[in-house]
């Protein structure tokens, strides 16, 4: 019988569920947040394996509630990472439009610079002449720094987060109890 691709597995010991949710949220256990300290630990924990591997998430339970925390675990966990997932696409989008405007601006402003140059700056008239050429062709490069750096650098990590958050909210989870 053939098997599927093996899971990576995220180890998760606590001493209870409450320390898998952020204490400080009054929402239901499936709508909370997650404690900061155990989303940085499984986030880092699936940064670190192949992107296209699967993962897997088990918490160990030391104290074990009356009910079985299984479906409120999972639940919390999947619904609190697909809301960073989105919260990603949302910043994603953001940054394009940011990247879009800054474009305009930066090339409206090269533009101006461009014009000023060729209108009243003509090549070889004077020593002051070119240092003020060179001076505005270099403002009117360092406009488009931005953009640029958007568009080049600056989407790489929220789409790698945006996988990364949408990966672990389908992830299986188990819940097991550790005397």
């Amino acid at each position: 019988m053939a098997s599927g691709p093996k899971s990576n597995v995220i180890e998760l010991e606590l001493r209870d569920v409450s320390q898998l949710f952020n204490s400080m949220d009054p929402s239901p256990f499936h709508e909370r947040d997650l404690d900061s300290d155990a989303e940085e630990f499984i986030v880092s924990w699936a940064s670190e394996f192949p992107a296209d591997e699967p993962l897997t998430l088990r918490v160990y339970l030391k104290q074990w509630p009356a009910e079985d925390p299984t479906a409120t675990i999972r639940e919390g966990v999947h619904n609190y990472f697909a809301y960073r997932a989105k919260m990603d696409s949302l910043e994603f989008h953001r940054l394009m439009s940011q990247g879009r405007t800054s474009l305009a601006i930066g090339l409206l402003f090269l533009g101006f610079c461009l014009a000023i140059i060729h209108v009243f700056l003509p090549r070889g008239t004077s020593t002051m002449s070119d240092v003020g050429r060179e001076g505005l062709t270099i403002v009117g490069w360092v406009a488009m720094w931005r953009p640029m750096e958007i568009y080049l650098y600056d989407w790489w990590p929220l789409k790698r987060r945006g996988r990364i958050h949408a990966k672990l909210s389908e992830m299986p989870v188990e819940v097991m109890h550790k005397p």
